[in-house]
């Protein structure tokens, strides 16, 4: 698969068919995550599977515990000076997320596999979230979908002691993936602000230099960038 195809065609897939995922796809997925560049090369991760039935039937009852309570936090939906179009906006995707969401949490046990990132001072993230998306992207090559959830931060010590982390170590959990052969299909994302409206070159308020009007993949896309 081209780099760039994977690029722009990776989504978040949270409807999935429960069928298995071969040993052979997971080995690639994750040995492409660990591939990814990390400071010093000091590799300060671990990733661990999870596809027994009865251990995501717990993992989902903490799911749904975090999950009410990133709805009930305000806080992360507010938006200042909001237009009325821009809040009909905001709560027509929230609409949208939380279908979307249903769904997930309705067939959670059906999940093929669960992938658990841990990692250890990591400031920020710097180190970890290269391999994730590596992990992703392989998937993506692998005609798998992937979703992404930090979610069960809410509960993370209930997490770690659900998995047998050890808790006298550092180890934090970074976030949860969910891989499995997508019902939706692969596309360019098209709700996108165009690049010359989220950019500037050397200071906020200067312009990028150039215009992207439209995705530059596929290929025959390419080269649309203009002053």
């Amino acid at each position: 698969m081209d780099v760039y195809e994977a690029l722009y065609t990776t989504r978040i897939m949270r409807r999935m068919k429960p069928d298995p995922i071969p040993m052979e796809s997971q080995c690639r997925i994750l040995d492409a995550a660990i591939r990814a560049p990390n400071g010093g090369n000091t590799q300060r991760w671990h990733f661990l599977v999870v596809d027994d039935l009865d251990l995501k039937a717990k993992i989902v009852e903490l799911y749904k515990v975090c999950r009410v309570r990133e709805y009930e936090d305000r806080a992360l939906w507010h938006t200042e000076a909001a237009t009325p179009e821009e809040v009909e906006a905001r709560s027509e995707t929230l609409r949208r997320i939380k279908k979307s969401g249903d769904h997930f949490v309705e067939h959670f046990t059906e999940i093929p596999m669960l992938l658990f990132v841990f990692s250890i001072d990591d400031h920020g993230g710097a180190n970890i979230y290269p391999a994730i998306w590596s992990a992703m992207l392989a998937a993506r090559a692998e005609g798998i979908g992937a979703v992404l959830t930090t979610m069960l931060r809410y509960e993370e010590d209930a997490v770690l002691e659900l998995l047998g982390v050890p808790r006298d170590t550092g180890w934090h959990m970074t976030a949860m993936l969910a891989f499995g052969y997508p019902l939706g299909r692969w596309g360019v994302a098209a709700n996108r602000r165009p690049v010359h409206e989220v950019a500037s070159r050397n200071g906020w308020a200067d312009p990028f230099g150039a215009e992207v009007p439209e995705p530059l993949w596929p290929p025959d896309a390419r080269g649309g960038a203009g002053s």
